[in-house]
């Protein structure tokens, strides 16, 4: 993994001592002839830079508290030193060289202006979640990609004909991952939010101007800085980012005023405003809140439980060393799942694999969340050698919680979820007998949901879009103003004009207006209403929003 740490000058200043310390007190300093642990801090400034900008994305993220000890020690515990420092002979240490090669974890970064590295779990866990690395991204053919963007195109424009009787191909196209500069309209076909949106045509404007909840208000604002901190739309209070969070969480606490604001709402909506306009993500919201992830929401967060039992029961057939293990340990579904399934992993696993899920997810439905939590269980606790470091209830958790970078990297995790053999019938069959089984326990469900679409087939049979409800409307729309005049009319009217104004007409024929008259007819004044300030208004900005 390549960590991009400038080691040029004019970089931010390195400060955390408490690893400068350790770096002094490396038992490596009196080794090999060499003291390049103790000499001044130019040698080691590329590894402190390196650590101080871990430490600022884990501050960043939230996360510090949490994985920081873990980091720390991966960090030590991989740190070697090239070679001796400066001897009698005045040789320099590869440390100090300009190309601040910095050996960490034995592999060697030799290129100017980058430190390599390959950390231990807890660092690599941290940085594989919070440093979107390029390497890291399934990197698509350019060839490739514009064929795919083609087919995309096709199908978006004839998307009613191919959802009735190609759907397997969409499927597939899917799975295969949308392309960028579509996903986001993509996302509003599959999901039925762009005919929602089409049905209720200035509901969200309507929604926007109110004035809201305040028990509501204060929560949503408490929570805006903590989505996505370091993605540029969010990165600053009060940027438009954030404010086109705050406007379309706020409008569903008013679309829904029965269920308000769930926390795990702000990351579904700041994920769909990184690919759409505000309205847009709105709906969307809406069809995963009210189509997909039906009660996830709710006060008592029934559905969500009900759910956890039906992915532990899952568990049993996929992987009965981890059902086992679960078992034995008293760890309630609850403890581990309900952020993978309330956030669709937005929480949990690298944007790469998130774009992935999402792209299946709102293509088949809800069994794509049962699937990656399956094999993302199955994976970290699914044989007796990995159990072995996991032989009490804290130790699992923490499992759970760092989860291995390599079942969560994009190709393998993505290649698994297609291959699990869990459908819609197995999801339901299960959701009938946890049903039961909670009605002997608790009684009735208190919140009484709509039920549960398996994907955009499902939603797509329920409510049957029109052709209009699923036309592309133009990006940009440029007010009204005066039509062009041809060239040759505009030299007869000049020519008119002159006519007009000159003395053979009389000396008064100005100052009657008879000049000013037929410019208003030759020229009429535009409406206030219509004159344009350069501005253009944008309805919806589905091909051109990337």
């Amino acid at each position: 993994m390549l960590l991009p740490v400038p080691l040029g000058p004019g970089t931010a200043p390195c400060g955390p001592r408490g690893l400068s310390a350790w770096v002094a007190a490396c038992p490596e300093r009196g080794k090999r002839g060499g003291r390049w642990a103790s000499t001044p801090a130019t040698r080691t400034a590329p590894l402190l830079r390196c650590w101080s900008w871990v430490q600022s994305w884990l501050q960043v993220s939230g996360r510090r508290e949490r994985e920081l000890p873990a980091a720390t020690g991966a960090l030590k515990a991989s740190l070697v030193p090239l070679g001796p420092g400066p001897d009698a002979a005045g040789k320099r240490s590869p440390l100090h060289g300009a190309a601040g090669a910095v050996r960490i974890g034995g592999a060697a970064g030799a290129r100017q202006g980058w430190v390599g590295s390959a950390v231990g779990t807890g660092l690599a866990a941290a940085l594989t979640r919070l440093i979107p690395s390029p390497r890291r991204l399934e990197e698509v053919p350019l060839e490739v990609l514009r064929q795919r963007e083609s087919k995309w195109l096709d199908m978006l424009n004839n998307w009613d004909k191919w959802m009735a009787k190609k759907h397997k191909k969409i499927r597939l196209r899917c799975q295969k991952g949308i392309p960028p500069s579509l996903r986001g309209r993509a996302w509003q076909y599959l999901s039925g939010s762009k005919v929602k949106l089409e049905q209720n045509i200035g509901k969200f404007d309507e929604l926007d101007l109110l004035p809201g909840e305040p028990k509501w208000l204060d929560v949503i604002e408490r929570d805006l800085h903590r989505q996505f901190p370091f993605h540029e739309m969010f990165v600053s209070r009060g940027g438009h980012g954030q404010q086109d969070l705050f406007r379309v969480l706020k409008a569903y606490t008013l679309y829904r005023p029965e269920e308000g604001y769930c926390q795990a709402q702000a990351p579904i909506a700041a994920v769909l405003l990184m690919h759409m306009p505000a309205e847009q993500a709105f709906w969307c919201l809406v069809q995963i809140c009210e189509k997909y992830l039906p009660g996830y929401y709710s006060e008592k967060l029934e559905a969500i439980q009900l759910d956890g039992q039906i992915l532990f029961s899952l568990l049993h057939k996929v992987s009965p060393v981890a059902y086992k293990h679960l078992s034995k340990q008293k760890i309630d579904p609850i403890l581990y799942m309900t952020e993978w399934f309330m956030c669709a992993f937005s929480r949990t696993l690298p944007w790469s694999s998130v774009l992935r899920v999402w792209d299946m997810f709102f293509c088949e439905g809800v069994k794509i969340i049962f699937r990656v939590g399956l094999v993302l269980l199955k994976h970290t606790l699914g044989s007796s050698d990995k159990l072995k470091s996991c032989q009490g209830q804290y130790e699992t958790m923490e499992r759970l919680r760092a989860l291995s970078p390599k079942i969560m990297q994009e190709t393998f995790l993505v290649q698994e979820v297609i291959e699990l053999p869990v459908t819609e019938r197995q999801i339901e069959r299960e959701h009938l007998i946890q049903l039961k089984k909670w009605r002997e326990t608790h009684g009735e469900l208190q919140c009484k949901s709509p039920p549960r679409l398996h994907g955009a087939k499902a939603i797509s049979e329920a409510e049957p879009p029109t052709r209009k409800a699923l036309e592309p409307v133009p990006s940009i729309i440029v007010p009204a103003g005066p039509a062009p005049v041809p060239k040759a009319r505009k030299s007869k009217e000049k020519n008119r004009e002159k006519s007009l104004g000159s003395p053979a007409n009389g000396p008064g024929a100005e100052g009657n207006g008879a000049p000013g008259a037929a410019r208003e007819l030759l020229h009429p004044q535009v409406s206030p209403h219509h004159q344009s300030k350069e501005s253009l208004c944008s309805r919806e900005s589905e091909d051109t929003y990337l």
